[in-house]
């Protein structure tokens, strides 16, 4: 990382040197918002979406001011010409600023990093197995930098040779710490919840090239509904569409990647890549 380039505050600086006080309360209380995006080809993917989302969360965290769309897209041309990364993720992170208290949000600090991605450009064939845990996190609708509980549960992920776990609040599952969930059900309907969980920009991707594929519904998923699935699966930037073949033990389907997984995978990956998907 010593050779690439960090912005904080609109200042480029290497990354050895980027540093934040500890008076900030992403610091001192874990107060902030971030998103984060994919760059192919030198081309940020789906950024107007990113951006969106962004100002959105930034608006929802009551953190302002900050630089308007046009500032911040300069910005982040900067640093892709500082950095030269053609496939990479870029991440912007907005924190509740030197808080004179330790408690006020204050005028937030800027942060954006780049670091380089090798990014999956063929679905799985093997898909991954997941645990669930009963939680639900705050403020969902919102990209805030609070991984708790993600965090906290790596050992129980790793000692449960596990790739991710599922949230689920009352027996209706939610999400995964970076990714959310859809089904394709018994009756053919790919579902996923539409409530308590962050709208995940490849989310919306997917459920667009789904129309006319299969009936689509947002709406609660019970856990019991989930193991009787014929098949799942998570999306998020980085893993695109990634197949869970096993939950809490337990096959899903036959225990394989499914076809709609596929189907919709390839089409997501054509739209990320162009000719290379």
């Amino acid at each position: 990382m010593d050779s690439l380039f960090v912005l904080i505050n609109n200042d480029l600086l290497a990354w050895e040197d980027a540093r934040l006080h500890i008076a900030d309360l992403s610091f001192q209380r874990g107060y902030g918002i971030f998103d984060f995006f994919k760059v192919v080809n030198g081309r940020p993917v789906f950024l107007e979406d990113h951006l969106d989302r962004f100002f959105y969360s930034a608006e929802a965290m009551r953190l302002s001011p900050i630089p308007d769309r046009s500032s911040l897209i300069a910005q982040l041309d900067r640093l892709m010409a500082a950095n030269q990364l053609p496939e990479s993720g870029i991440r912007l992170t907005l924190t509740g600023g030197f808080s004179p208290d330790g408690y006020i949000p204050v005028t937030p600090n800027l942060v954006i990093t780049q670091q380089p991605l090798q990014l999956a450009r063929e679905v799985s064939s093997t898909g991954i197995v997941v645990i669930t845990h009963a939680h639900q996190r705050q403020l969902p609708h919102i990209k805030s930098i609070d991984y708790l509980m993600a965090v906290w549960l790596q050992p129980l992920v790793k000692s449960s040779s596990a790739q991710d776990v599922l949230y689920h609040n009352h027996g209706f599952i939610t999400e995964c710490p970076r990714s959310n969930v859809f089904i394709v059900n018994q009756a053919g309907e790919l579902v996923t919840p539409g409530k308590h969980v962050l709208h995940g920009i490849t989310r919306k991707k997917v459920l667009g090239l789904a129309q006319g594929m299969l009936p689509i519904v947002e709406r609660e998923i019970h856990l019991e509904e989930l193991m009787q699935a014929k098949e799942a699966f998570i999306t998020s930037t980085t893993k695109h569409i990634l197949p869970v073949c096993s939950v809490d033990g337990m096959a899903i389907g036959n225990g394989q990647p499914g076809p709609v997984a596929q189907a919709l995978g390839n089409a997501l990956l054509k739209l990320v890549f162009g000719t290379e998907g």
